[in-house]
């Protein structure tokens, strides 16, 4: 009787063990997170430097290029929210008209696995509706994300910066 019980008991855990298990021709489930990358301050620095250098390409793809598929854009001149590669692209077939460049003022890189982030002011140089060059004050941030391969933005978010509040 013992041996029976032993038997059935083994039996019907080697039969749920099974059933619990996958079949051979399953697919496999969602990817496993990218390893956290050694990222310095420098590295994400680097990454505006791209940013800056695709802007100056003036091709709208080579900027588009660097964000992430579900990357979110708030633009500095542009009140729509982009959330597409074909809406961020869009935005930047006009922005880029103005021949823009972009000088860091101020800076504060935050790290994390597989995310960086770096906020603070920036000074966007640029074309006016009348052709003459001018200073665009504004405040950024930039959050990256590492996709296994390449770090791309996530979030870019520039708004103009305030005028000073008078004492």
């Amino acid at each position: 009787m013992r041996q029976s019980l032993a038997l059935a008991l083994a039996l019907a855990a080697a039969g749920a063990l099974a059933a619990t298990a996958a079949p051979a021709d399953a697919q496999p489930g969602p990817a496993a997170a990218p390893a956290c990358p050694a990222v310095t301050e420098a590295d994400v620095k680097r990454q505006f430097d791209r940013f800056n250098q695709a802007w100056a390409s003036l091709d709208p793809d080579a900027v588009t290029a660097l964000f992430a598929p579900d990357a979110t854009l708030l633009a500095t001149v542009s009140n729509a929210e982009r959330r597409t590669p074909e809406k961020i692209r869009e935005y930047f077939v006009q922005f880029l008209k103005g021949e823009p460049v972009a000088r860091i003022d101020s800076s504060t890189i935050i790290i994390d696995c597989n995310t960086a982030m770096r906020t603070g002011n920036w000074t966007v140089v640029t074309r006016n509706a009348v052709g003459e060059r001018v200073d665009v004050p504004a405040r950024y941030t930039f959050v990256y994300r590492w996709d296994g391969k390449d770090w791309k933005i996530r979030h870019l978010h520039s708004s103009v910066r305030p005028a000073p509040v008078q004492q």
